[in-house]
């Protein structure tokens, strides 16, 4: 079975398909099923998945303001504090992979 689909397309991406087909030697037709048949789709970003990144974002800026205390007093005051968040970092990665 066979459909047909019709596509609106700026001045620009018009002459870009042109261009391109012609430059793989194929028709344009082909070169649509093509590009559709090897292109890979990136899901958007979910809500949930946006919201840990939100939270890591957080706590760089506490690592950061650990970091800085751990210049001024030395690590053995904040080591506690840093694997603490750490183990968070590390937690929220693992539900982001």
């Amino acid at each position: 079975m066979k459909y047909k689909v019709t596509v609106k397309m700026s001045t620009v991406e018009y002459f870009s398909l042109i261009g391109k087909s012609k430059e793989a030697g194929i028709s344009q037709s082909e070169f649509v099923r093509q590009s559709i048949m090897n292109t890979a789709v990136v899901q958007r970003l979910t809500p949930e998945l946006n919201a840990e990144i939100r939270k890591l974002s957080g706590m760089a800026n506490n690592l950061n303001q650990i970091a800085r205390k751990a210049n001024a007093l030395g690590y053995d005051h904040i080591r506690s504090e840093y694997l603490f968040l750490a183990n968070k970092i590390d937690r929220i990665i693992n539900k982001i992979l």
